[in-house]
């Protein structure tokens, strides 16, 4: 990985977002990069509430969060199924560990990850071995200070290789990469595994099925190209996807955004002249 990726994929209304908090995506140390897609830190400091809404990527994360009126606490976020959405008010911070798809489990020995899927539960319920202090991540106020301590932090948990974890993230890529993967028999074929495998796989180590993530960066592309720039064709958008008609898109794209993609790219660049 050269350096954290700089889209805003899955990111509901990010324009929005930006102008409100401040957003910024690190690299961790080299031995932590196998594992971990990057580290997220915001911070805010809002006159009025904000309604901040994500739809999930397939990646297990660990986030140290601070609230105004709330102690520092952190949590493991497992794949959330939903749209995901957080008010933000006040002041605040939240410091994020985003694994890459497959990449949690080494740090999480025996457990599937599906275990974690669809759940938000403290570091201890997870990690019971390791007792963090939220404050050493969320205290400093120099970016680098926050990620050293989350370098510190996953590097004492001291994740065990496993080749297994390394093909799931390799095939997690491959889809998220290769568009012309769209069923889960040709994710399969492209090494050599029976679709069942492959599905064991996903769930042990990624924590939802191989059609799930496929279908989920369909509507991330899909919600980028909505965001920015000028609306999409959407029939022609549909198609390369790997949707059967747009019909389908659009009920996929309006199911987990909450809008139809005609409303929401509307929203974001104004009435058609």
């Amino acid at each position: 990985m050269a350096a954290p990726r700089s889209d805003t994929r899955g990111i509901v209304a990010a324009p929005e977002l930006f102008a409100r908090v401040r957003f910024r995506r690190r690299e961790p140390a080299e031995p932590l990069r196998p594992y971990v897609e990057h580290y997220w830190l915001i911070d805010w400091d809002l006159t009025e509430p904000f309604a901040s809404h994500v739809v999930p990527h397939p990646c297990v994360n660990i986030v140290f969060q601070r609230y105004e009126g709330t102690g520092d606490f952190g949590e493991v976020a497992g794949i959330g199924l939903e749209l995901f959405t957080q008010k933000l008010e006040g002041r605040g911070r939240v410091c994020g560990i985003q694994f890459r798809p497959g990449g949690f489990r080494p740090f999480l020995a025996d457990r599937p990850v599906s275990d974690l899927t669809g759940r938000r539960l403290p570091l201890p319920e997870v990690l019971p071995g390791f007792r963090a202090a939220p404050s050493a991540v969320l205290g400093p106020e120099a970016q680098d200070a926050r990620v050293a301590a989350l370098d510190d932090f996953l590097l004492t948990l001291g994740p065990a290789p496993d080749p297994r974890a390394e093909r799931a993230m390799a095939l997690a890529d491959r889809v998220r990469e290769d568009r012309s993967i769209r069923r889960v028999d040709e994710l399969a074929d492209t090494v050599g595994m029976s679709v069942r495998s492959v599905q064991r796989l996903f769930a042990a180590y990624v924590g939802v099925s191989p059609k799930w993530v496929i279908l989920r960066y369909r509507v991330h592309e899909a919600l980028e190209r909505a965001g920015t720039g000028a609306p999409p064709d959407w029939a022609a958008l549909a198609a390369e996807l790997g949707y059967s008609d747009q019909a389908h898109l659009v009920r996929d794209f309006t199911a987990r955004v909450g809008v139809p993609p005609t409303a929401y790219a509307q929203a974001r660049t104004g009435p058609p002249r």
